[in-house]
């Protein structure tokens, strides 16, 4: 008997996805974890004004009560400079997404590749 190859032509259907409410500190948690995972996220004043310099963000998150007027300054000058969207959020609210991160990473860590 000759084999003969069967090809089978399968289309993909969308599953209608109900939308989920969210807040801002929900969709933004969800956005750093997303940018975590594929190595587009940077932190630390040093290496976001690094970033903001080359116009390489899209974004940038500063917490509202920053001690510091000269960094707060900094990365203000800079997102408007280049029309970079800034989004300032809580102390509590830039724990808890760093948190989340962070504790992502290690958990990525430990199981290993």
């Amino acid at each position: 008997m000759a084999s003969e190859d069967v090809v089978a032509e399968i289309t993909a259907t969308e599953v209608p996805v109900a939308p989920v409410e969210m807040d801002l500190m929900t969709a933004l948690q969800l956005v750093l974890k997303k940018s975590l995972i594929h190595d587009g996220l940077v932190r630390g004043l040093h290496e976001c004004a690094k970033a903001l310099d080359r116009r390489q963000a899209h974004l940038c998150v500063l917490a509202e009560d920053c001690t510091e007027a000269a960094y707060t300054k900094l990365v203000e000058a800079l997102c408007n400079e280049h029309g970079i969207d800034l989004i300032k959020v809580p102390r509590q609210a830039a724990r808890r997404v760093g948190w989340a991160t962070t504790k992502n990473n290690e958990q990525r860590r430990d199981k290993g590749p």
